[in-house]
């Protein structure tokens, strides 16, 4: 009897189910640690590897051929996508790519040191988090938010960084980087959601529409990688001359921060002018299509070294010294259509001038001094200004609209505009 109850009772244990507790607030997805400023935005960092899983490459989203074969989830996110950015293909934007992930791997390799940045990337992810955690520091406001693996999330800002960093990942060796150093990166975000997509679309009208641009020669004087930028600071800091009574650096005197000289402001120059100078001087009458262009040491022209391009210091510092007086009584010799030409003369003195007649110093010197430099009509206008109806000057033209001409002017004394503007 004892030996049928057992059996029984083995039958009955056979028979029983083993059950799980399904999970009530476990939400799987790509959990962020992000800082909030709004009630429906925050700002974090995350791994590059996690940024490219959780927002697809724009430039595989408007390959119409693969996406025809693509998984659904990736052409809802390009239908997405495309409601709130601009396409790549054949714009400005989508040739800028290249260019950023070269500059992004020299950045990670270390070749600017700590003189490079990207901006924090903008993203939109249409709906709401799947998630949000509590305070990991109380009162800080850090929690974790998760998206959901069906979310949509479209980069509103900094596409172009965005697919840069998918060119660098998908092809890491063409740009001399390694898997190695790019898993060590850390991407600024900031993410809204709950929004609209009109919403979302005035966003990306906001930041690409509502800045102010920064004017590029104003830009270009910022950039301590440009080679006429490097050289006019060189040559700034070079000269020392006389004002107020003292002995000064002339770079004191040398307006860094605007394009244009106010009536009450120290300065005499602006830096972009005084690049202006050294862009001509170098390239000559090539320099003034260069004027407002980055220029490294690959660009230089023809057999002319770093080293070469150096000499240059000298040179420009002695013609600084020598029109100074010029400078500080604020003529027409400050004009950066005015230095333009003057880089052009003296480009005819450097040993790589190909083109027109070598000078010497002296007799660049020679042709200078002739020149009446006052702000006057009579002589500068319709060569570097325009003159209104009372005969007030307008330098705005610039380096490309009258450089070559005031170029002319200055090594050809015996022509109409190189007579004028010597007051004969």
């Amino acid at each position: 009897m004892e030996a049928v109850r057992g059996c029984l009772a083995l039958h009955i244990k056979e028979e029983e189910h083993v059950t799980l507790t399904m999970p009530t607030t476990t939400v799987e997805g790509i959990q962020l640690t992000v800082m909030p400023f709004r009630t429906d935005a925050a700002m974090g960092t995350m791994g590059l590897p996690t940024l490219l899983q959780l927002v697809p490459s724009p430039k595989a989203e408007e390959d119409k051929r693969a996406l025809k074969y693509a998984p659904g989830a990736l052409r809802r996110h390009a239908e997405v996508r495309a409601l709130v950015q601009r396409v790549l293909k054949s714009t400005q934007k989508g040739r800028n790519v290249t260019a950023y992930a070269a500059y992004i791997s020299a950045g990670i390799n270390g070749e600017y040191g700590a003189g490079w940045s990207t901006p924090p990337i903008t993203l939109w992810l249409d709906g709401e988090p799947g998630a949000v955690g509590e305070e990991l520091v109380p009162g800080s406001g850090i929690r974790t938010i998760t998206v959901l693996p069906s979310s949509t999330v479209v980069a509103v800002d900094g596409e172009t960084q965005l697919t840069a960093w998918h060119e660098l990942y998908d092809d890491p060796e063409r740009f001399g980087v390694t898997y190695e150093k790019l898993g060590a990166v850390r991407v600024p975000f900031e993410v809204y959601f709950g929004l609209s997509v009109e919403d979302a679309r005035q966003i990306f009208y906001d930041r690409n529409v509502e800045g102010v641009a920064v004017d590029k020669n104003l830009a270009m004087s910022m950039d301590q990688r440009d080679l006429g930028t490097h050289l006019a600071r060189r040559i700034a800091d070079t000269v020392k001359v006389e004002h107020g009574g003292k002995i000064v650096p002339f770079t004191k005197l040398v307006q860094a921060r605007k394009r244009q000289l106010t009536k009450t402001d120290p300065a005499v120059v602006t830096l972009s002018a005084l690049r202006v100078l050294v862009i001509t001087a170098l390239f000559g009458r090539g320099g003034i299509a260069l004027s407002s262009a980055t220029v490294h040491a690959d660009d230089l022209p023809d057999g002319v070294t770093s080293e070469e391009a150096e000499r240059l210091v000298p040179l420009l510092a002695g013609l600084i010294s020598h029109l100074y007086p010029h400078f500080e009584a604020r003529t027409a010799v400050s004009a950066p259509a005015v230095l333009a030409g003057i880089g052009i003369a003296a480009h005819q003195v450097t040993e790589w001038a190909k083109a027109g007649q070598r000078l010497a110093e002296s007799e660049l010197y020679r042709l200078l001094d002739s020149v009446r430099w006052e702000r006057e009509a009579r002589y500068w206008d319709g060569v570097a200004a325009t003159a209104n109806a009372r005969g007030a000057l307008n330098f705005g033209g610039g380096a490309k609209d009258s450089g070559g001409k005031v170029a002319d002017a200055l090594l050809h004394p015996d022509t109409e505009h190189g007579r004028k503007i010597r007051g004969w």
